[in-house]
């Protein structure tokens, strides 16, 4: 078993939460199900990401509020909510008010730019504005300043019977503290350090001087860092896909690696006129993606991941992903999981 300097200090894990169209309400219960799990085997954190005109949620926020009401210590988040589809404004009344619900546990994560497939759907999401929308980073900057709780309006406080607030309500005090920026460049994560957000690292970036994942993701971690004021104390959590099989019956095991084996091709080179590298994904027992993880440069440099689940398989084959995550790869990386 490989030994780590830096042992794993937060175990987080990340869905899609998948369902079919003519029964939504059984795969939305099959996430608020594993939130659970998530909690009772010791996982940190869970994270939704966001799918949009697709069969995976749409409003994790409506999600995550759900999950509040379901866990108790766990922490929540989005990797990544596109800030594209949101009114800054709007979304920071939502995520202040599902973290007051919490307790103080919501991590949300946005990214920037254009939405995928934007000349799709673009028309249906600002019939009227979409070529006037601001899509970079001062949209983030917009957020920022509503969830850290800036005065954004002017007026008197009283208007007859009624009481306003010049600033977002309810006003979550810490979750400025805990926002997340998912980056695909080294230009988003220097502007992440910039701006002392936090960084998640996707199984997903753009290839800037080098072909090798592992070195791309190492070099987006010591920008930040070197951007950031906490310096090499800033928050950085690795996003890989991550399928132990130490449980898994012949079946799942087969049904895993063949999963792995499909998308492999798309990890070898650059993709598309972004040049866009993806991870490969870790499928085997925990020894063997402990040892694989040893090696892996970016890895080595942090002590928070959100392993994403894959996005194709059943509630069952989650459960014993999740639960070998837990009771098998993590402690093989130095994890302990929470009480």
């Amino acid at each position: 078993m490989p030994t780590f300097d830096k042992p794993l200090r937060k175990l987080g894990f990340l869905t899609i939460g998948l369902f079919d169209e003519a029964d939504p309400a059984a795969g939305h219960e099959s996430t608020l199900q594993l939130i659970e799990l998530g909690e009772r085997l010791g996982f940190d954190s869970a994270w939704l990401r966001h799918r949009h005109f697709q069969f995976g949620i749409s409003s994790p926020v409506a999600v995550l509020a759900a999950a509040t009401q379901r866990t108790r210590r766990i922490e929540l988040g989005t990797a990544v909510t596109p800030l594209g589809w949101e009114n800054p404004v709007r979304l920071a009344e939502d995520w202040a008010t599902v973290d007051v619900l919490s307790g103080g546990r919501l991590n949300p994560g946005i990214s920037v730019g254009p939405p995928m497939r934007w000349d799709v759907v673009k028309d249906a999401l600002y019939p009227d504005t979409a070529d006037a929308e601001n899509l970079g980073y001062a949209r983030v900057e917009r957020l920022i300043a509503a969830v850290r709780g800036d005065e954004l309006t002017e007026g008197d406080a009283v208007e007859g019977f009624e009481a306003y607030s010049r600033r977002v309500q309810p006003h979550a005090p810490g979750l400025a503290r805990r926002l997340w920026y998912g980056a695909s460049s080294l230009r988003s994560a220097i502007w992440a350090g910039e701006h002392g957000m936090n960084l998640l690292i996707s199984s997903v970036v753009k290839a800037e001087g080098s072909e090798d994942f592992a070195q791309l993701q190492l070099a987006q971690v010591r920008a930040f860092r070197a951007a950031h004021p906490d310096g090499d104390a800033a928050r950085v959590s690795q996003g890989l896909v991550v399928i132990p099989t130490d449980t898994a019956t012949a079946e799942q095991a087969a049904r895993y690696r063949a999963y792995a084996e499909k998308r492999t091709p798309r990890t070898r080179a650059p993709q598309g006129p972004g040049r866009m590298m993806f991870a490969p994904d870790l499928v085997g027992t925990a020894e063997e993606i402990a040892e694989r993880l040893s090696a892996h440069a970016a890895f080595r440099e942090v002590d928070e991941v959100a392993f994403a689940l894959p996005f194709t398989f059943t509630h069952a084959d989650y459960v014993q992903i999740l639960t070998d995550m837990a009771t098998r790869l993590g402690p093989a990386l130095g994890w302990s999981p929470a009480s």
